[in-house]
């Protein structure tokens, strides 16, 4: 699970990196608005922890911006502002939590669970892009209405990337995603799956790009799906 910490206290920053780490997750730190911002736009996140006085631009522009892109990201804030009104304010913009700091690691970190299980059970349980169908409950996959054959890691891998259509993901994150299947995955075992995915997907027309240095991303399809070769 990959988390987005914006917080511009350094010291605090590293104190809850750290403990995140620990937990299991892959925490990245952000310490303004300008760089979440662009980081929220263009990567992938589980969930957004993020503070409300920051440099650049301040917490709840941030959290306006993720909000009008209609991105679902849970985004936990975590301000000294005590007001009432301020915590109704930024509920109203779109924060899913609100904690007011300081706060026990031991709390902070249920509050990081529940939400994290809560975004998992927010996403559609049909996927269509083009061609492809995805049946996220049932774990079955379609294209062009025959059943697709797939090997459990690359449902995976193809569920993670359809989820995040047009939003670029990294290696670290895929294998974030496979851990369970196998803790010894390996940079090279994601490349093969890309690739098998790959001349599974694009004889309809669907096509997973790499974009070198950065990663993968699956890209939406026109709409009626007619461009499959």
């Amino acid at each position: 699970m990959r988390i987005l910490l914006v917080e511009d206290d350094a010291l605090l920053a590293d104190g809850l990196a750290r403990s995140l780490g620990q937990s299991g997750y892959l925490v990245e730190v952000a310490a303004d608005g300008l760089t979440a911002d662009r980081w929220l736009e263009n990567e992938s996140f589980d969930l957004t922890i993020l503070d409300l006085g920051l440099p650049g631009l301040d917490g709840s522009t941030v959290l306006q911006r993720l909000r009008a892109r209609k991105q679902r990201t849970p985004v936990l804030i975590l301000s000294a502002r005590m007001a009432i009104e301020e915590r109704v304010r930024l509920l109203d913009l779109g924060a899913d939590d609100y904690v007011v700091k300081p706060v026990a690691l031991v709390e902070l970190e249920a509050r990081v669970r529940a939400l994290i299980r809560r975004g998992a059970g927010t996403g559609e349980p049909n996927i269509r892009l083009g061609r492809l169908e995805l049946d996220t409950v049932g774990k079955r996959a379609w294209l062009a209405g025959k059943a697709l054959e797939l090997s459990a890691r690359e449902w995976t891998a193809l569920e993670f990337l359809a989820s995040r259509v047009n939003r670029i993901v990294n290696k670290e994150q895929i294998m974030q995603a496979l851990y369970s299947w196998d803790d010894e995955i390996t940079p090279n075992a994601i490349e093969k799956f890309i690739s098998r995915l790959r001349n599974k997907l694009e004889p309809a027309g669907i096509t997973i790009r790499t974009v070198r240095g950065l990663g993968y991303y699956l890209e939406k399809p026109d709409k009626d799906g007619d461009e499959a070769g």
